[in-house]
């Protein structure tokens, strides 16, 4: 692929890369993905990325606590994201949101801490990275809350699973939508269908390393790179060039987490 691409959700802090991030980093570049948003889920994860991006220049960091994580966080933990947000390095918090799917957090405490994340992106001025995991109504019912009185949400509902209407709900309150390797599954039509459909200039592309590979490379550990197979599916969906798909997300990326080379 010609043009560029921004992997704008990868958790490169996994043990899974612990011994060969430097070649990682080094394979997405060769592959045009030259910005990589790798995405905290505890406060220890969320100082790991920011030692991550201020080793290695093409990565950035968010900073926050995965809604299944929540259960889990110590006194302090929350604190310390909170400290964490200033650093160069960070142009996003979360990953938070709301999941039903497991039972790791009892639900009105992900709502809670929900709520934290999205003050703290609107006090920082910083996108938000949100989680949704078969709580689609529930995760508009709070963003719907949060817009209306404060007006758009900036952010990005990553790893989109949802329905049309959920993704309709969610443009319209300012959100981008990104996809991740799930698009490119057999299984995945009804999914498919809804991603030719939102706006190009809301898409976004993400791996969600090390999980999700997209075919052709499905079971195999994931990574940046791989972001570019998506690309291809979701150019393909449109019947636009790749190149056009990348230059038109890329673009959508720098805008939303204000990234800079380097």
């Amino acid at each position: 692929m010609s043009h560029e691409l921004v992997d704008t959700h990868a958790h490169l802090d996994d043990e899974q890369f612990i011994n060969d991030l430097a070649s990682v980093v080094d394979r997405a570049v060769a592959a045009g993905v030259t910005r990589v948003v790798t995405i905290a889920t505890t406060a220890a994860s969320s100082a790991a990325n920011i030692a991550l991006a201020t080793r290695h220049s093409p990565l950035f960091a968010s900073v926050g606590i995965q809604p299944n994580n929540v259960a889990q966080a110590r006194e302090g933990d929350w604190d310390a994201v909170v400290a964490l947000v200033p650093n160069e390095r960070v142009v996003a918090v979360g990953e938070t949101g709301l999941d039903r799917h497991w039972d790791y957090t009892p639900f009105p405490q992900q709502e809670e801490y929900f709520a934290r994340h999205l003050e703290l992106a609107r006090r920082h001025k910083l996108p938000i990275v949100i989680h949704c995991r078969e709580a689609e109504a529930d995760v508009v019912s709070m963003l719907r809350s949060d817009h209306d009185r404060y007006g758009d949400v900036r952010g990005v509902m990553h790893s989109f699973t949802g329905d049309l209407a959920t993704a309709e709900a969610c443009l319209a309150m300012g959100l981008y939508i990104s996809f991740a390797g799930m698009v490119t599954y057999k299984s995945a039509q009804a999914l498919r269908d809804i991603a030719a459909r939102i706006p190009l200039e809301r898409l976004l592309v993400e791996t969600d390393s090390p999980y999700l590979a997209p075919v052709p490379v499905r079971g195999r550990r994931n990574e940046p790179a791989n972001v570019v197979h998506t690309a291809a599916c979701l150019a393909s969906l449109r019947s636009i060039a790749p190149e056009a798909l990348a230059e038109r997300t890329t673009r959508n990326a720098l805008s939303l987490f204000r990234l800079e080379a380097g």
